[in-house]
């Protein structure tokens, strides 16, 4: 599953990546090549952090429900493994030895 997304930048237009997690209202980042500051918030008027925004949340939207489907397997799989049971002739007290 891919968990990054694609950045334009405002000032040069040049594209870049950056984790779908840290996209959230409130986050800057430099360009790595123009070195401006962008600042991301869904409110923004400019229509390359917009797009990045809802890029961003629809990867961790798809993320979390990718995760629950794991998550969801791995359960119902641990459900059906009993495992080793413990042996009856474990805790009795004929095996303490004091004869």
């Amino acid at each position: 599953m891919e968990d990054s997304v694609q950045i334009r930048c405002t000032r040069c237009k040049n594209v870049f990546r950056d984790r779908a997690k840290r996209l959230q209202n409130g986050y800057s980042r430099q360009c790595p090549s123009c070195e401006i500051v962008l600042f991301f918030d869904e409110d923004s008027h400019d229509a390359n952090i917009k797009r990045a925004m809802r890029s961003a949340r629809r990867a961790r939207k798809e993320l979390r429900e990718s995760e629950g489907v794991s998550t969801r397997q791995t359960t119902a799989a641990s459900r059906r493994y009993g495992g080793r049971s413990a042996s009856s002739s474990r805790g009795t007290e004929d095996d303490d030895g004091d004869d």
